[in-house]
């Protein structure tokens, strides 16, 4: 069996004598046939060299090129064309070699001895047309296939490898005068049309390249496309008039072309008709043949965002609504219509596209975080905590949704689970001191909830200590130090630079003043906490708590009791709010719930 397998393996590489050996240029034409090519000099009637030595040595080399031993095939052809010469097999297969290595001038070398020594040899001039324009020596490469095309002429291959050279050369004429040929020989083709028109465009011909695409509609009239490209040409050459009569003959052929209505609003718009370019395009967004990708491409560009959101709003979103009718399974359709929806601020209808979304398709991360982005922004802490652990099982490596996820639970009470998902989460956190700080905040926020101010201060700490600018962290780690009195002058700085940070912030404001009143700053207090009562719609209770206790201490009882009673119709405050009024008289209080 293992004899066998030997046997075999030899004559395949007998069978791949004159296979390529993986150069990076490709020969348009068939391979080389190894009984074709003469192991030996020109066709004079010398006795042939291929004796059995240079057969083997030969043998040797491709065996070598063919399992990938570069530097030994290399070695092998080298020794074989210094024994052999006058072989112009062994110089082709070295070119062929140098040429894989990207060793072109010494392939171009070898490849001209090789024709020297048989000039009738086509697959030669082929590789040495090839190696000539890797060397910028394409005028050569020209001279080659102008050859090639007179002793082969019923070889097409050599025809568009020519006029590809002739347009490399700038000899745009030649190259249509070699496709010409092709078209006599092979008849109208789209492919040979289309370069064509280029050509004429290119050389400011107008009449001709406008011919070409006529010559496409005369030959195949029963194809529209055809139309719809002379029409796009009419548009770029300012033949608006004739460009509009193609379309509606498109129209007629093919009612439901997917692209003829986008074609159409593209010149009413054009042409300064908005109100026929959109009725244009609504009846191409109605058309289930054209794709969703086309459609969503037309939205995100045809529109600019100043557009979208200012005269053309309406516009946009009703192309969304034709498109999520006239696709309603498709969850790209749905995805663009929640997205136009956010951005216009209608967060609650956003929402309900993106739950469409994930119904059709839940495996688009992007969705779900846009989907609980939507519900925090809501305020629906049930939602984001139940889509939240879903995104989790779908997502389990975005730090992100455990994120959301916590923040639901710790919103809906559920401390320990806030807790056990942020602690989770934050672990997955890499190079994002931002969303660092923001998983200790809610860290701190929920072990505070529970009363565990060891757990909420290092929380806290590490906040800090990832981003120490974090308003929202400064202002509440100062509250609670505050409330505890503990750290007072840290607490200050920290209040202080909260308001700072966010100079609109009445609850921040009112933290300073109460952090103030803490160390006996009652004058300073009243300013701050005052700051916070301007903002009339945000005013809680506890801010007018906390400003009739700082009016008490500056011996305005009377008024501290009108602020109180204030806080007491607002809403709940302080365990000791009821006393200070049955009472008439400050209570301290050491906790803020």
């Amino acid at each position: 069996m293992k004899l066998k397998k030997i046997i075999i393996a030899y004559i395949f590489l007998l069978a791949c004598l004159g296979a390529v050996a993986s150069p990076p240029l490709t020969i348009r034409s068939e391979e080389p046939d190894s009984g074709r090519i003469k192991h030996g000099r020109k066709h004079s009637g010398d006795k042939s060299l291929a004796d059995n030595e240079n057969t083997a040595l030969l043998l040797d080399a491709k065996k070598e090129a063919l399992l990938g031993n570069t530097d030994k095939a290399l070695q092998l052809f080298t020794s074989y064309v210094q024994h052999y010469p006058e072989d112009a097999t062994g110089k082709f297969e070295l070119a062929r070699l140098l040429a894989a290595s990207e060793k072109y001038e010494e392939a171009y070398d070898l490849l001209k001895d090789a024709i020297s020594l048989d000039p009738e040899n086509k697959y030669f001039q082929i590789f040495l047309a090839e190696v000539c324009q890797q060397i910028k020596k394409d005028k050569e490469a020209v001279g080659i296939y102008e050859n090639l095309v007179k002793k082969y002429p019923a070889e097409l291959d050599y025809y568009f490898e020519l006029a590809a050279l002739y347009l490399n050369v700038g000899e745009e004429k030649k190259a249509a005068e070699t496709y010409d040929v092709i078209e006599e020989k092979a008849g109208e083709n789209e492919e040979i049309s289309l370069q064509k028109e280029k050509i004429y465009l290119h050389l400011g011909n107008i009449a001709k390249a406008e011919a070409e695409l006529q010559g496409l509609i005369n030959a195949f009239p029963d194809e529209p496309r055809y139309l719809s490209m002379l029409a796009e040409f009419y548009m770029g050459n300012n033949q608006q008039a004739k460009a509009l009569e193609l379309y509606k003959r498109v129209a007629e052929k093919d009612p439901n072309n997917p692209y003829i209505h986008m074609s159409m609003a593209d010149y009413y718009r054009k042409t300064g008709n908005k109100e026929k370019a959109f009725e244009e395009l609504k009846l191409g967004f109605a058309n289930p043949n054209l794709d969703v990708d086309t459609k969503v491409t037309i939205l995100l560009s045809f529109y600019t965002i100043n557009q979208i959101y200012d005269q053309l709003k309406e516009q946009a979103f009703e192309l969304s609504r034709i498109m999520i009718r006239t696709h309603s399974d498709n969850p790209k359709a749905w995805s663009i219509y929640g997205d136009l929806l956010s951005q216009d601020k209608k967060y609650a209808e956003a929402r309900d596209a993106f739950l469409k979304v994930i119904s059709l398709d839940s495996s688009k991360y992007v969705v779900w975080e846009e989907l609980l982005r939507l519900e925090l922004q809501l305020g629906e802490y049930q939602a984001l905590y139940d889509h939240g652990k879903k995104a989790i099982e779908l997502f389990p490596d975005q730090s992100i949704v455990y994120l959301f996820t916590g923040l639901g639970a710790v919103q809906m009470k559920k401390y320990e689970d806030g807790i056990k998902v942020l602690e989770y989460g934050v672990k997955l956190v890499v190079n994002n001191d931002d969303l660092l700080a923001q998983f200790y905040m809610y860290l701190g926020d929920a072990w505070h909830s529970l009363k565990n101010t060891e757990e909420s201060d290092k929380a806290y700490e590490k906040s800090l200590k990832a981003k120490d600018n974090n308003p929202y962290v400064l202002n509440n780690f100062a509250y609670y130090l505050s409330v505890r009195g503990t750290e007072l002058e840290r607490a200050e700085k920290m209040a202080k630079k909260a308001v700072e940070l966010d100079t609109a912030n009445s609850s921040f404001e009112d933290t300073y003043g109460w952090v103030l009143y803490k160390l006996g700053k009652t004058k300073e207090a009243k300013k701050w906490i005052g700051k916070a009562l301007e903002d009339k719609e945000n005013v809680s209770s506890e801010v007018l708590e906390h400003y009739g206790d700082v009016l008490y201490k500056l011996g305005e009882p009377e008024k501290a009791l009108e602020y109180w009673n204030k806080a007491k119709t607002k809403g709940e405050g302080s365990e000791f709010l009821n006393k200070k009024i049955s009472e008439k008289k400050l209570i301290e209080h050491n906790e803020k719930e």
